[in-house]
């Protein structure tokens, strides 16, 4: 058979492959090192022109002078270009020439490192005249401009946040647009004899408030002196509901001063109303009632629900039935009852406060409610007004009654927590019939109020009760009329579900519905009842009483105050007429006047800078524009480019320390240093020629003479560092020749692998044979084979060839003759060399040791055996009248983990009992208190110890058998100690430990509080008499310690004491279940309570926890405060919060247990509160307290309410029961 025909290889590709680009080679010379190893192969050769051409200032280096983009250009003239004619036949555009001396082209990238191209240092900035004059000027550090604080016309003027005063902002805000309130404050004057303090009162500071809010030419004002007058803590944030009880009371104060009957009963007459609290018996229909007045109507709240909804819940009637009987006075016994609440007078500002603050009894804490509640624009009150009949007969009357109020303002709470948050207002201005939105300084107009708009047809749903079906917003008002029209964009002839964000919102996705297609009552807008919104952050609500309008008048009516009692004169206030009071004028007018002399003073500052910045912008052209040079033979100096983009800068950045006030700005120009492209000898360094460029002489002179700042300092083109070249040129040959000599290494061990050679490390040739060694020292050259942490791997301790072949490798005799020319000290060994025979006979004996090192483990450990087995189980029953010793717990784990592997481990060195032992030579630990014992001490029996001695030496306190002369502690005998039945006192027995060494209570006590993490235990009670008998057995326990005693137990106890005992004996034996839990010193009471209602279940107000027989009840005191010790004990008693199980000492408890924060105590709406008795005090609601009517403590929560409060305000639980 024929041999196959062989495949023909294919030619080899002529020209470049598909997609290869064409790449020109290295230029000559463009290698700043390029003569190291060619032209110069040692130090002394190096010449002017090589130290020029290490930093690229030579001309073999090829740099190109790239044409200044940025100097002045002459205007060329247009001369036409002869036509080239072609050759060939061919068309003059398809000739391609290529010049090999063509320059490269200029970009940022290529010349980065051509010290001969001065552009893209940063002259682009200040090619834009106008931006870089804004850059200027913000650098020149004008200041603020005060125009930017100038008032928008249409919008109203904000107050300053001073901290956490948003709460105050809030209702400032409110108060100001209701017009009587502003009216009547500036109607107030002071006092003849307080004319002098005047000016320092909360009334005049607030005058001061309202007069710049209404004619301040700024856009915030700052209510210091208001909350200085106050003395309000501007850091702390406090509820806004009870800073309007307060100040509204102290402003009641200042008004019945006044010698105006309408001024002195406009809080009254505006703001206050009449509730009525009723009970009446179902056997004898007596009547018991009693009359409150009330400046709000405080509202509970639930998800979606309507206002209306809620104050009808607020007047429903209450059965007083079964356990909840009422004490007739008539009857003389309880009976069947109906609690009810009226409202009797309403005030023309009706606020309403809603209760969004609820108490969580798992966390013991406030928590704030995210119910979303719909309020409408316009509230008909006349269906609440009166009995239950004349609110029932006002219900079935549409027709308009007097009690018709406006919405007027929104104070919202933002955020979820109700211990901090923000306070927002949303208040109509009744002068331009527009919302604004209040934030402190931030003022804007707003179309809607709330998180959410019900308007046009979805409208009719809310006045049927049904105001979940549908959540509407402004923007879905096109999408009704598109549905009206049939436009529904989908089959069924009816909008899709559109899922909604809403911002400042926590809730989810809410999907909005369509609306029903015909409205179900037509009287829709019979009562004006146009919008309804919706809002999760409601706090409270701001209606006014309105008048009924004519048919014709569709605006917004003025504001009047109606006379309620026959004295007062009715004030009709706008915004035209009133003015506010002088004093209050002047002070707004001084600030109007500073701050249009800030304006004035500004410009100027502004138009001084502009003509500086002329000046300087004409300089920097001129400088940047002429800087580059033209040939390689004109004058110049060396600048880094880091400093000429710094120069550039310099004049665009803000300084870096301001002037202090008074003193001018300092005149000595800025040194720019060149220290980036210099070396430790001053001089150019060819390790940083990437960062240097060429200046020409004439634009450095320019640069000499510029005022801003100095270039320091300056080299000459030959100043190039003579040292450091030779140094970098010793690296550069060394990279140069050692490539060469590892490839000869590798040439000649390819050639003889298996001929006899020499030892030489793995690790060395490996690393050597790299290109760049890791082991290689610049300047030093590399670690020889035989250096200090290679010599191991082919000799031994001993001089000799080492036993272990892994590490070394063998290599031709010509190769070490290689490595032996480049280090002459190394000494190689022969492959042929003998192994050390020392080591090897070291292997074979430490075979012998082994066995013998585990016979006498196992023989200590069968001498040892109850060490073994029970030292560390605690349990010490089977030591009862045994003498004992004590010694570190660690020992005999270390020896137990010795006698199970000898040869894994050394022994034990010995036994220190010195940690037992104080400085003053007495134990640290008390043996007959079970709570010392801890996992560092083990007890053994005497004979143990004693064979100890023989087997180990031991450090510290020996037997009487050794000598101790030679050791810390001069004591002849171990800690040692006996447990025996003792009676103390007479027939009452007891099982104690005895000790020789006394028990140090201060030491051992500094013991147990010095720690950062640690474990108590918490003993779960049941019934109270246990409990009782548990705290006062505590207690002795404790008191008995304290006094160097130890606590007694009844003869025939089995209660053991020691080290551990197991879980089971433990509950088996005290009979109560308890809990190991871990604190450390900054714990607090209410975290420990957390702790055990997740592992026990029990809530924590039903908890009551006690420690030495004293009930903890401050939760927030720490671990610390309390002195809590390792291993400490506390009491737990679950406790149920019965109403009529409660006695007087769980409510003196409970009083003292949970003490309310005093809220505004220590301010002047603390001590101003009027009618004020001897020994009042003001609570958290705002209400007066003293000792002839004391507040109401709810058994739920243990939170102090109001005398007249119906309902807990945390808890909502009935607190008249």
């Amino acid at each position: 058979m024929p041999p196959k025909r062989k495949h023909r290889s294919s030619p080899a590709p002529k020209g470049l492959a598909a997609g290869e680009q064409l790449k020109r080679g290295k230029l000559p010379g463009s290698d700043l090192w390029g003569w190291v190893g060619t032209e110069v192969t040692h130090s002394s050769q190096i010449t002017l022109e090589h130290r020029l051409m290490s930093c690229g200032l030579s001309r073999r280096s090829n740099n190109s002078l790239c044409a200044n983009k940025y100097a002045h250009k002459l205007e060329k003239q247009s001369s036409p270009t002869p036509k080239r004619e072609s050759a060939g036949g061919e068309l003059g555009d398809d000739v391609i020439v290529v010049l090999d001396d063509e320059p490269l082209p200029c970009s940022k990238k290529l010349c980065k490192n051509n010290p001969n191209c001065l552009n893209y240092l940063g002259q682009e900035t200040w090619k834009d005249e106008d931006k870089v004059r804004e850059l200027f000027l913000k650098a020149s550090d004008l200041g603020f401009n005060p125009v930017l604080n100038a008032r928008d016309p249409e919008l109203p003027v904000g107050l300053k946040n001073l901290g956490a005063t948003c709460y105050a902002n809030a209702f400032i805000q409110v108060w100001f647009r209701d017009l009587a309130f502003r009216n009547g404050v500036y109607m107030c004057q002071p006092s003849q004899d307080k004319e002098d303090v005047f000016e320092d009162s909360p009334i005049f500071q607030l005058q001061v408030t309202f007069t710049a809010l209404q004619e301040c030419t700024q856009n915030v004002f700052n209510p210091e002196k208001l909350a200085e007058s106050l003395k309000l803590s501007t850091s702390e944030q406090q509820d806004a509901q009870e800073f309007s009880k307060l100040f509204m009371s102290h402003l009641d104060a200042e008004f019945q001063k006044q010698s105006s009957p309408s001024l002195r009963s406009l809080v009254s007459s505006q703001f206050q109303g009449e509730q009525v609290y009723g009970t009446i018996c179902s056997n004898c229909h007596n009547k018991s009632e009693r009359s409150t007045d009330f400046l709000e109507l405080e509202i509970n709240i639930e998800n979606n629900a309507r206002l209306e909804d809620r104050i009808a819940a607020l007047l429903q009637d209450e059965k007083l039935t079964g356990d909840n009987k009422y004490l007739c006075s008539r009857c003389e016994s309880l009976q069947d009852a109906t609690r009810y609440t009226e409202l009797r007078n309403l005030p023309p500002v009706l606020h309403f406060s809603l209760l969004r603050f609820v108490y969580d009894f798992a966390s013991m804490e406030r928590k704030k409610s995210k119910h979303n509640l719909l309020f409408p624009t316009t509230l008909d009150m006349n269906q609440f007004v009166g009995s239950a009949a004349a609110r029932k007969a006002a219900s079935s009357n549409k027709s308009a009654g007097k009690n018709i109020y406006e919405l007027r303002g929104v104070l919202l709470h933002k955020g979820p927590s109700a211990y901090h948050g923000h306070y927002e207002a949303q208040v109509l201005d009744t002068a331009s019939n527009t919302w604004f939105q209040f934030d402190d300084e931030n003022v804007t107009k707003i179309d809607s109020l709330g998180e959410r708009r019900y308007t046009g047809r979805d409208i009719v749903d809310v006045l049927n009760g049904n105001p979940k079906k549908y959540v509407w917003s402004n923007h879905r008002k096109s999408e009704l009329n598109d549905c009206g029209r049939g436009n529904t964009g989908n089959s069924r002839g009816r909008p899709a579900k559109k899922k909604r964000r809403i911002d400042d919102s926590d809730d989810d996705v809410v999907e909005v519905s369509s609306p029903p297609m015909e409205p179900k009552i037509p009287e829709a807008k019979q009562h004006g009842l146009e919008d309804i919104f919706l809002s999760k952050d409601v706090y409270m609500l701001i209606y006014v009483r309105k008048d009924v309008p004519s048919p014709n008048n569709a605006n917004w009516p003025a504001v009047t105050v109606a006379t309620q009692r026959s004295e007062h004169i009715a004030m009709t206030a706008d915004t035209g007429s009133f003015s506010p009071p002088p004093r209050a004028q002047e002070v707004v007018n001084s600030l109007n006047a500073a701050h249009d002399m800030a304006c004035d003073a500004y410009a100027k500052r502004e138009k001084e800078a502009k003509e500086h910045f002329n000046k300087l912008l004409k300089k920097m052209k001129d400088i940047y524009s002429s800087w580059s040079i033209n040939s390689m033979d004109e004058d110049s100096v060396i600048i880094s480019r880091q400093t000429l983009e710094r120069w550039l800068s310099k004049p665009l950045a803000k300084p870096k320390t301001k002037p202090k006030g008074g003193e001018e700005p300092e005149t000595t120009p800025e040194i720019l240093t060149t220290s980036d492209i210099l070396c430790q000898h001053d001089l150019l360094d060819p390790q940083r020629a990437n960062n240097m460029k060429r200046v020409s002489a004439s634009a450095y002179e320019k640069l000499a003479e510029f005022d801003e700042c100095e270039i320091s300092p300056v080299c000459q083109v030959h100043d190039v560092c003579e040292i450091c070249v030779r140094e970098s040129f010793i690296e550069k040959l060394y990279q140069v020749e050692h490539p060469r000599l590892v490839a000869q290494f590798d040439a000649v061990c390819d050639e003889t692998p298996d001929q006899p050679g020499y030892w030489i490390s793995k690790n060395w040739l490996k690393d050597w044979r790299l290109q760049k060694p890791k082991m290689h020292t610049p300047l030093q050259g590399d670690a020889p084979p035989d250096a200090p942490e290679y010599l191991g791997h082919v000799v031994c301790e001993h001089g000799q060839l080492s036993l272990v072949s892994t590490a070394r490798k063998s290599i031709p005799t010509k190769a070490g003759d290689i490595i032996n020319g480049l280090f002459p000290q190394w000494i190689p060994r022969s492959t042929q060399e003998e192994p050390c025979a020392v080591c090897e006979a070291t292997i074979n004996m430490s075979r012998e040791d082994k066995r013998e090192l585990r016979r006498k483990a196992e023989d200590e450990k069968a001498r040892l055996r109850h060490m073994h087995d029970n030292a560390l189980t605690g349990n010490t029953l089977l030591l009862e009248n045994v003498p004992c010793a004590i010694l570190p717990a660690h020992f005999v784990r270390l020896w137990r983990k010795w006698v199970t592997r000898p040869t894994d481990g050394p022994r034990p060195e010995g036994v220190n009992n010195s940690q037992f032992l104080c400085e003053h030579g007495h134990l640290i630990f008390d043996p007959n208190c079970p709570n010392d014992w801890d996992t560092s001490i083990a007890v053994v029996q005497m004979t143990e110890w004693m064979l100890l001695a023989d087997l180990c030496v031991v450090l510290g306190r020996l037997i009487h058998l050794v000598d101790c002369s030679d050791y810390r502690y001069p004591c002849n005998f171990p800690i040692t100690l006996e447990k025996k039945l003792v009676e103390n006192p007479p027939n009452v027995f007891d099982t104690k430990f005895e000790h020789g060494i006394p028990v140090c209570h201060d030491c051992r006590s500094k013991r147990r509080s010095n720690y950062d993490v640690a474990e108590i235990t918490v003993r779960l009670l049941n019934g109270k008499n246990a409990s009782k008998d548990a705290v006062t057995q505590e207690n002795k326990s404790h008191k008995s310690e304290e006094n160097g005693q130890h606590p007694q137990m009844a003869y025939g106890s089995n209660r053991t004491f020691g080290t551990r005992q197991s879980k089971r004996i433990r509950e088996s034996k005290d009979g109560v279940e308890k809990k190991r839990i871990t604190v450390s010193k900054s714990t607090t009471v209410k975290d420990i309570k957390v702790m055990l209602y997740e592992a026990l279940k029990i809530p924590t107000i039903c908890q009551r926890l006690s420690h030495c027989g004293q009930e903890l009840d401050d939760n927030s005191v720490t671990v610390a405060t309390l002195g809590l010790l390792i291993n400490d004990v506390l009491d737990l008693r679950e406790e149920a919060e019965d109403d009529e199980n409660a006695t007087t000492d769980d409510l003196t408890r409970a009083k003292k247990r949970r003490k309310e924060e005093r809220g505004f105590g220590g301010t002047l709406l603390a001590s101003s509160h009027p009618n004020t008795i001897p020994d009042a005090t003001v609570s958290s609601e705002g209400e007066l307290q003293s000792d002839y009517e004391s507040p109401q403590i709810c058994r739920v929560c243990d939170v102090q309410n109001s005398p007249n409060r119906q309902q807990c305000r945390f808890c909502q639980k009935d607190l008249k029961l």
